[in-house]
């Protein structure tokens, strides 16, 4: 469920796999690190593909349309993502080193590609008010169900403050999970607690989420956290929503009264 990847090295650099590794998680995911000058293509017959910019100076083409990218902060700037459908061609040219994440499952509808710029993606602040602000996050989401119902992947970015929790209170939902950590420093750590295990979270790890299992996630004092959340939609069964456990929900009430009550 948890894997710390190795260093990451220029070229493609696999986190699962739908005929692979993390099998379960049924989507192919992936980061490809560019060095300056360098073209990739990527094409899929089968799968809808997501290409999220999460370093570096970029050209995206994609059916006669081309987008410059630029980002060189995960924690502070917002998103830029292209999503496509299967069959779609996408160009991606490299103006200086650079990285991406992609995503791919599949999926046999026909869309529109779409391309996300930072206006397009909600962002918000959760945990915010409750608990001390001890879970004081900003979640991202680029697409979903209520955005973009026919795709059969969710992606979104969550910015976790030093010392603080993510994912809280304790929930879970059906369909399989993702997430890709980043660290604002390179020793930087967390943990991830998934169903009943606990795991030490390092830059560049990953965890693969059976659905059914809680996985709040926490941040050690002094080090902001990065994850890329990617859910698969189950057929007939379309993400909308997380469920929270029912023993936790007393945290959601403004007015809960934590240790020490004074």
């Amino acid at each position: 469920m948890f894997t710390k990847m190795k260093d990451m090295t220029y070229g493609t650099n696999v986190i699962s796999e739908i005929d692979g590794i993390h099998s379960n998680m049924l989507m192919d995911v992936s980061i490809h690190k560019f060095k300056s000058g360098e073209k990739l293509v990527i094409l899929d017959n089968e799968k809808e593909i997501a290409v999220l910019v999460l370093d570096g100076k970029l050209k995206i083409s994609w059916n006669n349309e081309s987008v410059d990218v630029e980002r060189h902060s995960i924690f502070d700037e917002e998103p830029s993502c292209l999503h496509v459908s299967k069959g779609v061609s996408i160009e991606i040219e490299s103006v200086e080193n650079g990285e991406i994440l992609i995503q791919k499952t599949e999926n046999n509808q026909d869309f529109i590609a779409k391309f996300y710029g930072a206006a397009d993606c909600k962002s918000d602040v959760f945990g915010e008010g409750v608990l001390g602000d001890t879970s004081r996050r900003v979640v991202r989401t680029i697409f979903d169900y209520f955005n973009a119902p026919y795709s059969n992947m969710v992606m979104g970015e969550v910015i976790t403050y030093p010392g603080k929790w993510s994912s809280y209170p304790p929930h879970h939902h059906p369909q399989p999970e993702i997430y890709y950590y980043r660290f604002d420093k390179p020793q930087g750590f967390g943990c991830a607690i998934i169903g009943e295990d606990a795991f030490k979270i390092t830059d560049h790890s990953m965890a693969a989420i059976p659905g059914g299992l809680v996985h709040p996630q926490a941040t050690a004092p002094g080090y902001a956290m990065y994850y890329c959340w990617m859910i698969r939609h189950l057929d007939n069964n379309p993400w909308t929503a997380r469920i929270d456990e029912e023993a936790h929900n007393w945290l959601l009430d403004k007015a809960a009264k934590i240790w020490p009550d004074k």
